[in-house]
């Protein structure tokens, strides 16, 4: 087994994040190219976002910290720390409406 400390990954991404250019920083946890689960920590500062996109699978989006909303054309959700969402198969973005660090699981299909 493999465990993390998310609490204190999400606190280093955040401090990585508030200095870098793009105002974000990311540690995928587990998946690869064997694997069909991904689970990347997020972490963005403050009004920084990432551009609209499009799931390459299944998708959920848990809150580690921060309040953040996720938005489509036709959807909009935006939560704090702790909440969980379902991520719509829609092209959406990522909006950091606070510094913030999310939990971002993703099904992705092989072959």
């Amino acid at each position: 087994m493999q465990s993390t400390a998310l609490t204190d990954l999400a606190t280093r991404l955040l401090d990585e994040a508030r200095t870098a250019h793009s105002g974000r920083s990311a540690h995928t946890l587990h998946g690869s190219h064997e694997h069909h689960l991904r689970q990347t920590v997020i972490a963005l500062a403050a009004g920084r976002h990432l551009a609209e996109h499009n799931s390459p699978g299944e998708s959920t989006l848990q809150v580690l910290t921060g309040r953040v909303t996720v938005k489509s054309a036709t959807q909009s959700w935006t939560g704090g720390t702790g909440d969980h969402v379902i991520v719509t198969r829609e092209r959406h973005e990522l909006l950091a409406d606070e510094d913030s660090a999310v939990l971002l699981t993703v099904v992705v299909p092989r072959g």
